[in-house]
């Protein structure tokens, strides 16, 4: 009997970096006590969130030595419904919280250390 074949789908995959010291693609003005952080979202046609999840950190790796960076080890991944195109959520993430709307994007995205980007 032929063995089915296994359906890909898509997923995007968020994984985590830290740098401690100034680099070209950062904030330029870091203490040295601090660090700083970037949350990358990739994309990938796998069979399973451990494949995707797998390819994810292969990259990421690669990536982080390429910057002279840390990959943190943290990586979440999102299942697409459908094949991405023009407006298609990349990634979701639900988290619990007693804070009300404006409280709770100072506490987790609109905390003053972030610094921003056009492009790469």
């Amino acid at each position: 009997m032929a063995k089915k074949p296994s359906t890909k789908s898509w997923y995007g995959v968020r994984c985590v970096f830290a740098a401690a010291h100034d680099k070209p693609w950062g904030p330029r003005d870091l203490q040295p006590q601090e660090r700083f952080y970037e949350e990358r979202v990739t994309l990938w046609h796998a069979k399973s969130f451990k494949k995707a999840i797998a390819l994810a950190e292969v990259e990421a790796r690669i990536y982080a030595e390429n910057l002279e960076c840390e990959y943190t080890g943290l990586a979440q991944a999102f299942r697409f419904d459908d094949k991405p195109k023009q407006g298609t959520e990349v990634f979701s993430l639900l988290r619990r919280s007693t804070l009300d709307a404006p409280e709770y994007l100072d506490h987790f995205f609109d905390t003053g250390a972030e610094v921003g980007r056009a492009s790469r």
